[in-house]
């Protein structure tokens, strides 16, 4: 490849992406809050109208982001993410409280939620401290120093309460994994959810009768090897002591309104006017869509405002119902071809750094789509993950603006001459 040595080569693919992303959200958000108080589409009194500015300041942002030396952002990761935790800790004393939750700085008529920008902060962290250490991610006292890194937000966050965001760090086992992590931790993870819901869809005994069947089972078939009959019985005894501890959880840890949303999810109460009437109406409007959908500004659910705060984290019912299924198929694949790109990106990254990094903008962006998706069509409970660049909100669009556009340099700097 030739070029000079300052060249620098954008992934376009990715940044097309992202705007075809932020303009179908744009269109959606504008079906969802059309009022007859409208006065155009620059109506900036309406929140659409708002959120055409949070795209107009994106756009400064992703010039700003691209315009800083790619070094930058290994060098001073440290001092980013240390900004970041001083962001979530000052909402202690001088955020905004809404709906039970101190999650918001209010600077003059907006706000801004640092939760949003400490992913970023995070995973830049997280890459620097994995490149620095120059090795992999099987040594315990490396996992120990990533888990920290990813725990001191984590716990900032839980203050506030914001389960949803809390969430979302889960995906950093993904970067971790690659690696080196071992996959264990994938497994007990994936294990301690299992456990965990079939606890509430069952109950503890039939759980606990199920986890020694099963390491009965797996013992007997590995008899001839001759196990260790104390590693099971002491993988048995902590699953069962799991078991036994989801209803103290549950009903301690939980606030009111999640133990509801996951009741309704399991099917142990029906409440389509109470706690689950914005996932009973968002399933309505997403059947409602059919293959074509209505049209743009037809929805009737949509128009009707039946689903509450649909241009936040139910946007995408919008797109079920006014787009149909087509319409729906089209934004999946814009996501699974964007996180496959970055994944891909990140691959071909030479410092590890990069590759961490990439591979935890990948992860994050998944978590918040699957989950999102999931919610809206009432698999998953709903607990305040808005889908990225779509969903209305300055701070998420701007986090995950700087997020993915972080990656986006660090991977045209792969061009520059060495």
């Amino acid at each position: 490849m030739t070029g000079s040595k300052n060249h620098v080569r954008f992934d376009w693919l990715i940044i097309f992406i992202y705007m075809a992303l932020v303009s179908m959200g744009w269109v959606n958000i504008y079906s969802a809050s059309l009022s007859d108080a409208a006065k155009g589409f620059f109506d900036f009194s309406q929140i659409y109208g708002k959120q055409m500015i949070w795209i107009g300041l994106s756009l400064i942002l992703i010039i700003f982001v691209l315009a800083i030396e790619s070094k930058f952002y290994e060098r001073f990761a440290s001092v980013i993410y240390i900004a970041s935790l001083v962001s979530l800790l000052g909402l202690f004393v001088f955020g905004r409280t809404i709906a039970g939750t101190t999650a918001w700085y209010d600077f003059g008529g907006f706000s801004i939620q640092p939760s949003e920008f400490a992913k970023a902060a995070t995973a830049l962290a997280l890459g620097k401290y994995v490149s620095d250490i120059q090795t992999d991610m099987k040594d315990l006292k490396n996992q120990v120093g990533a888990f920290i890194i990813l725990a001191l937000p984590v716990l900032l966050i839980i203050m506030q309460p914001d389960p949803g965001s809390v969430l979302v760090y889960a995906a950093f086992v993904f970067p971790l994994y690659r690696e080196g992590l071992h996959g264990v931790y994938l497994l007990l993870g994936l294990f301690t959810i299992v456990i965990f819901v079939s606890t509430l869809a069952f109950g503890s005994i039939w759980v606990a009768l199920g986890v020694l069947l099963i390491a009965g089972f797996i013992f007997f078939r590995r008899r001839k090897k001759r196990p260790n009959i104390i590693k099971y019985v002491l993988i048995a005894a902590s699953c069962i002591a799991l078991t036994f501890s989801v209803s103290y959880i549950f009903n301690n840890v939980f606030k009111q309104h999640h133990r509801d949303r996951f009741n309704i999810v399991l099917g142990k109460e029906v409440d389509s006017r109470g706690i689950g009437y914005n996932t009973h109406q968002s399933e309505i409007a997403i059947s409602n869509g059919g293959w074509l959908g209505k049209g743009w500004t037809e929805g009737t659910q949509t128009k009707g405002n039946f689903v509450p705060e649909q241009h936040t984290d139910y946007i995408f019912s919008t797109v079920g119902e006014e787009w149909g299924f087509l319409g729906s198929m089209l934004v999946v694949l814009l996501f699974v071809g964007l996180i496959i790109r970055i994944i891909f990106k990140a691959e071909k990254q030479k410092t590890q750094f990069g590759r961490v990094y990439g591979y935890s903008v990948a992860a994050i962006i998944f978590i918040h789509f699957f989950v999102n998706i999931g919610m809206v069509t009432g698999v998953f409970p709903t607990v305040g993950i808005p889908l990225p660049f779509f969903s209305y909100g300055g701070s998420a669009l701007w986090g995950f603006t700087i997020l993915l556009f972080i990656f986006v340099k660090l991977d045209g700097a792969n061009y520059h001459y060495t």
